[in-house]
């Protein structure tokens, strides 16, 4: 698994035991300061857990595919979870509002104000998200046209050793061509060098006979 979909899980279920607790601590709680903030920190609280689910569903879509799905069957049970914890802060927000219109306008004052200051920084979380998502596209798509290139690379390696065994088996070829040829020639060579001797053999027989036959015509 993905360590840093393992980071984000343990965030969020540390988060969400954090909230359940809540939830239960501000259900008991009388109408007061003490409810409301407990309500504003709740709403904070479910606004970093969307944080987190977003994460882990990003990060999770960019596993493969037999880890991605078990990553995102788990995902929604954490967002079934979620929102089961929404609808309980919901219910806790309608009961204390629904008690003084002075409480009303001050609590929703700071609801509102907690909301925006929420949005900020989840905004600014979504952009440092997109980034970091961006960045990683860019990452994938650098290694890809890398591993592209590593694969022509060796392509073009292999057609480079094809043709030297090919040109390696041709000078092979070539060069018992020339031994063929050495051992001819030097049996050419062997056999002038035998017949120079048979007509140098020859023709001083024949010089010989020829001054016998001289002598005896001359002398006789």
């Amino acid at each position: 698994m993905s360590q840093v979909y393992e980071g984000y899980e343990r965030q969020y279920c540390e988060l969400s035991a954090n909230l359940s607790r809540k939830c239960n601590s501000a259900a008991s709680l009388l109408d007061g300061e003490k409810k409301k903030q407990e309500v504003l920190e709740l709403q904070a609280g479910l606004d970093e857990a969307d944080v987190l689910i977003r994460k882990m569903d990003l990060e999770a879509r960019s596993l493969q595919p037999s880890l991605k799905a078990t990553l995102l069957a788990k995902l929604r049970e954490y967002k079934s979870d979620l929102t089961k914890l929404k609808r309980e802060v919901k219910k806790l927000t309608s009961l204390h509002s629904n008690h003084t219109t002075e409480d009303l306008e001050s609590g929703t004052g700071g609801l509102h104000e907690a909301s925006a200051n929420q949005r900020d920084r989840l905004a600014m979380s979504t952009e440092r998200l997109d980034q970091s998502t961006d960045r990683l596209r860019e990452s994938r798509r650098a290694a890809l046209e890398t591993e592209e290139l590593g694969v022509s690379i060796l392509e073009d390696l292999h057609q480079q050793r094809e043709t030297l065994l090919h040109s390696h088996k041709k000078l092979s070829d070539v060069d018992n061509a020339i031994d063929k040829s050495k051992r001819v020639l030097t049996s050419m060579s062997r056999r002038m060098s035998r017949n120079k001797w048979i007509v140098g053999s020859v023709i001083a027989a024949l010089i010989v006979a020829i001054l016998v036959v001289l002598y005896f015509k001359i002398f006789h």
